[in-house]
Parts: C-alpha cells; sequence; structure tokens
C-alpha cells in the first residue's frame, strides 16, 4: 500500500499518533497528514507524568515529543482540542468532537486507553483523580504537599510511581490494594514482597485485601470508605485500576474487536485502509504465539513503525521483544516479555541489595525478566527471550557468572 499522495489522518496525538505522524514524513510520504489530538498540547512523553512531571522536573515543553512548529513545518495538520466521535467506513470520513467532518484515504486509530472509573458513591467528587494526562499530573500536583494526605487506589505500577512521587513531595501516603499483595496481576510474590518494603521505609502506608466502596466529602472528597466500616481521610485520591482501550468508534464502524482493535504484524485493522497502534490495539506476539494488548511506550513506538512502513512500502521492522519500565524512588525497574505459561521463577542476586532479577521460565525458554537496577539482566534477558534459545537454569541463578556467558 504505497500512495504517496494518500491523505492520512491520525485520530490520537499520542506517543503512538505522534510517532506515526513524524516517521511517514521521514519515511517519504508526501501527501497530506491530518493529526487530531483531544488535548490542548502537541504529543508528549506519558511515562514522567507520575514522577518528573509531579515532582516539578518536567513540564509539557520538556516532554513534548517535537516542537509545535515540527508539524506545521514538516506538512503536519496539528488539530488539538478534538477526537474522533463517528467512523463511516464506506464514506472514509471521520466525524470529529467539533462537528467537522475528515476524508481520508488511509486512517491511522491510536486513540489510546482510558483510567478505569469506580462506579462508587462519590467517585465525581472534586480530588478524585486518574493520572493519564498532563492535564491530570498538573492537578495532582497542587493538590497534594507538606501536610497532605493522598489516598491511592490500587496498587500497581502506575500506584506506586505516584505513591513515591507523593512521599517526594511530603504528603503522606496510603495504598489501598484489594488483592492480598501488591502487583498481584503483573509479578511474582518476591517483586511484590520487595516493593511494599521499600516503600514502606519510605513512609508510605499500606491497607491490602481491602474493598473500597465509596468516596466522602462535601464539596471535595475528604475520605476513602472501605468495606469494613472504616474511612481513610485524605485531601486526595488517586485511582489507578486499570485502563480500557478506546476501542468503542472502532466496534460501532464494524472493526473486528477484542479487548482493543484487532490488528495484524503490520498494524493493519480487519479493513485494509484503516490501522490501530498503541494502548488500543490487539495485536500479534509471535514469540509468545498468541494475540494480546500492551500498554507500554516501546509497543507504541514499533506500533508506528510498522503501520508507517506498510504505508510507505518498507520492509516490515524486525521484531522485537516487549519491555516497559518503572521508576520509584532510586529504583529502576526494568521489564521484558510476558511470563505467559511460565512454570518457574529463577531468583539472581539478593533483594536485599536492590539490585537483582526474577526470571521466569517455561522449561527451559525464557518468557520473562524482571530486573531492579540491574541492566545487565534486563539486556540479556530481552534477548534470551527474542532468540528463544535455551536455558542453562544453573548459570543463570548464579551471579558469579556474566549474563553475557549465560546468553552465549
Amino acid at each position: 500500500m504505497s500512495d504517496p499522495q494518500a491523505h492520512i489522518v491520525i485520530l490520537g496525538a499520542g506517543h503512538a499518533g505522534g510517532t506515526a505522524a513524524a516517521l511517514l514524513r521521514q519515511y517519504g510520504h508526501e501527501g497530506p497528514i491530518t493529526l487530531v489530538g483531544e488535548e490542548p498540547i502537541p504529543p508528549y512523553q506519558r511515562p514522567p507524568l507520575s514522577k518528573a512531571w509531579l515532582k516539578g522536573e518536567a513540564d509539557a515543553d520538556s516532554l513534548a515529543l517535537k516542537p509545535l512548529e515540527f508539524y506545521a513545518e514538516h506538512g503536519i495538520d496539528f488539530r488539538p482540542g478534538v477526537r474522533g466521535v463517528e467512523l463511516k467506513r464506506s464514506e472514509k470520513t471521520v466525524v470529529l468532537s467539533d462537528g467537522s467532518t475528515l476524508s481520508y484515504d488511509i486512517l491511522i486509530l491510536a486513540t489510546g486507553a482510558r483510567a478505569i472509573a469506580l462506579p462508587i458513591p462519590g467517585a465525581d467528587l472534586p480530588g478524585v483523580m486518574a493520572l493519564r494526562t498532563a492535564a491530570d499530573a498538573e492537578a495532582l500536583k497542587a493538590a497534594i504537599g507538606p501536610g497532605k494526605t493522598l489516598a491511592v487506589v490500587g496498587g500497581g505500577y502506575i500506584g506506586l510511581e505516584v505513591a513515591a512521587s507523593g512521599r517526594a513531595l511530603g504528603a503522606e501516603v496510603v495504598v489501598l490494594e484489594r488483592e492480598a499483595r501488591l502487583l498481584a496481576r503483573v509479578a511474582c510474590n518476591a517483586l511484590s514482597e520487595f516493593f511494599r518494603s521499600y516503600h514502606e521505609k519510605h513512609g508510605v502506608r499500606f491497607e491490602l485485601g481491602c474493598s473500597v466502596v465509596g468516596f466522602e466529602g462535601e464539596d471535595r472528597v475528604t475520605g476513602v470508605k472501605l468495606a469494613d466500616g472504616r474511612t481513610i481521610a485524605c485531601d486526595a485520591v488517586v485511582v489507578g485500576v486499570g485502563a480500557a482501550p478506546n476501542d468503542e468508534i472502532a466496534a460501532d464502524a464494524g472493526l473486528e474487536t477484542a479487548r482493543g482493535v484487532v490488528v495484524d504484524l503490520d498494524a493493519r485493522t480487519s479493513d485494509p485502509s484503516i490501522f490501530a497502534i498503541g494502548d488500543v490495539a490487539h495485536r500479534p506476539m509471535p514469540i509468545y504465539d498468541r494475540m494480546f494488548r500492551m500498554e507500554s511506550v516501546p509497543n507504541a513506538l514499533e506500533q508506528a513503525k510498522q503501520a508507517a512502513s506498510a504505508i510507505t512500502g518498507r520492509p516490515r521492522p524486525a521484531g522485537e521483544c516487549p519491555w516497559q519500565w518503572s521508576d520509584q524512588y532510586d529504583l529502576k525497574l526494568q521489564i521484558a516479555g510476558y511470563p505467559f505459561d511460565a512454570d518457574e521463577i529463577i531468583l539472581r542476586g539478593d533483594p536485599a541489595s536492590a539490585r537483582f532479577a526474577v526470571f521466569h521460565l517455561k522449561g527451559d525458554q525464557l518468557q520473562a525478566v524482571e530486573a531492579i537496577n540491574a541492566p545487565p539482566e534486563f539486556m540479556m534477558g530481552k534477548q534470551l527471550i527474542l532468540n528463544r534459545k535455551p536455558v542453562d537454569k544453573a548459570k543463570l541463578a548464579d551471579t558469579s557468572i556474566s549474563m553475557k556467558e549465560v546468553a552465549a
């Protein structure tokens, strides 16, 4: 599919959409490109919102993927403050929230995901927040500080990053998690216990195995009500219990969806003129022989490359191992792969040193690695996951043997 004059419309100006627009120009596309973004600012990096932005170390300009003038200079019609509300595939048009209509030859859906809201009393009170956008981060930064108490609902990575930033800003922080341990859906017990201990040393309080049933307050939230009858007093709440893909516009238009928009290895949907990338895409994972929806910057970048390559007639990019990261205090967690069907866990290093790695294996194949302040384990683990070579488990567990030797 290589028409250098095609009009390409990109719905969504996050990391995936902004990168796709830039890559299309880099790869030689000459036709018009329209980039539609719901937020009032150009595409920016989202991971620092829960860290550097909250701590005042970053702002919209420093996090921008490209300066605002880049888009005009490269003939990209950037339309902020609007979103797509209806897709008419038979007419190849998209209706926007301001009432205007865009015609397209090729459409890229980069609509991302939204924070899941809790359907409980008080959820709409001022001070009950999610953290997905720069505006969310700015509101949270204004609400917390010394003398304030922040309640975080959800003990996943976003919740823990917010907790760390809240402590850095001088706020008291309590994390409320319905499961019996932190990171229950995404990490093993060893990592859960490590993060709990590390956060407790920094003054974070945890309430595990508790159910949030409501938020209290009149003009603003003042407490979180638990199922056991207790109320946790607070000045602000961040709800971080997961995200749902913004795939409604695709589903309503008859595109195949499955907890996200189903795509192939070129990021193409069931309609050959439409692509879907980033958090909204339900995509193939060849190294695991399955489909999956990923929420990470590396995935957004990889799929932007896939779509831009397919549209401009370039060869498909080489596959890569999925990965992501989380920064908390002085900890750098790097995760490669997913522990699908893993039947054994190997710990390399000592968690007490805050430098170790957890390897997840299926037989003698490495499925995933979670590395704390351990770049060699992450890098070599990523390589082993991608090339699917058998692993010597004894060597993997022995820190006296270098990871280069393990991966050789």
